[in-house]
């Protein structure tokens, strides 16, 4: 039989250093598809989901007809929620900015039986023994797709790959030093993508960016930023919050944040909004959450500098 190998002809991308942070953790397409790994893994057959929570992960069960029930959260957003899961049902359990400490998800861990933590926001927070979890790559690296899937459960089902080329003209033109707005829509085509991305293996082009990350730098950077930010502006932030492992952002609450938020974009700060489906809920703290807190970018990409630009624009528009 003939080798379908090719031999010749131009270069592709090189083959990077393969040093990812979670080689040991099943490695899937984005982190809905990691939620979905572990219920097909466990079985489940009920999902207790907050409705402090982006569409995606509804969608994703509606889809897949996995029956769910919302639940709310407390300010500290830790679950009220007062059931005991059966063999058959889990609850999902947002790790918001990474706030919630290791202590406390065993303690929930302990209360409801079975759980899955989403450690979305939470990418360098490293799974605990015994509690499913999932984690997303793109929300903390320039990678089109990509997440991971944390369980000692066994996986029945034999995977395709996913290919990524596809998704890459956002971040490829935001790194030629194009800006993020005149790729913006390119961004938001590729999320628009995910509502109906069946569950793959990670591609081969996410592994091999990942795997050429300077993580402990990126870490670094993440921690020296959110604690700068916190020295500015911890007086004035209705949250008191203390640094978690690189953290995703920093959560500054501040009555206003809105209107705070859309004087940011006018000056080129862009705060990502988070979760605007739960505005039409009616819900007292997840409307508040999602109306006043402010994630403040503070990631891998930010000099000091560029925090001090972030403090004195957020300051002037407070005082204004």
């Amino acid at each position: 039989m003939m080798d379908s190998k090719e031999i010749g002809g131009y270069f592709g991308l090189e083959e990077l250093v393969s040093n990812e942070y979670y080689p040991d953790l099943a490695a899937v397409n984005n982190a809905r598809c990691a939620l979905l790994y572990i219920i097909k893994a466990r079985q489940y057959q009920k999902i207790y989901l907050p409705y402090f929570l982006c569409d995606s992960v509804r969608l994703v069960l509606e889809r897949e007809k996995i029956p769910f029930e919302e639940y709310r959260i407390d300010r500290s957003f830790l679950p009220l929620l007062d059931i005991n899961t059966n063999p058959h049902e889990a609850v999902y359990i947002v790790n918001y900015y990474g706030l919630i400490r290791a202590e406390q998800l065993i303690s929930l861990k302990n209360r409801y039986g079975n759980v899955i933590v989403d450690n979305a926001q939470a990418f360098f927070t490293k799974p605990l023994k015994g509690i499913d979890t999932v984690y997303s790559c793109r929300k903390f690296f320039g990678v089109p797709d990509g997440g991971y899937a944390y369980t000692d459960a066994e996986f029945q089902e034999d995977l395709p790959m996913d290919v990524s080329m596809d998704r890459m003209k956002h971040i490829l033109g935001r790194f030629e030093g194009n800006s993020a707005s005149e790729y913006y829509d390119f961004f938001n085509n590729n999320d628009e993508s995910f509502k109906k991305i069946e569950l793959r293996k990670m591609s081969k082009l996410t592994h091999n960016i990942l795997g050429a990350i300077d993580y402990q730098k990126a870490r670094q950077r993440r921690e020296e930023n959110f604690q700068f930010l916190s020295k500015a502006l911890g007086e004035r932030n209705g949250l008191k919050v203390e640094c978690p492992p690189g953290p995703y952002a920093y959560p500054f609450y501040i009555p206003g944040g809105m209107a705070i938020k859309k004087e940011l974009a006018k000056r080129k700060i862009y705060v990502a909004s988070l979760w605007p489906n739960v505005l039409v809920s009616g819900l007292d703290i997840e409307t508040d959450f999602t109306e006043n807190i402010l994630p403040l970018p503070c990631d891998q990409r930010y000099s000091a500098a560029d925090m001090q630009k972030v403090v004195d624009n957020v300051k002037g528009i407070i005082k204004e």
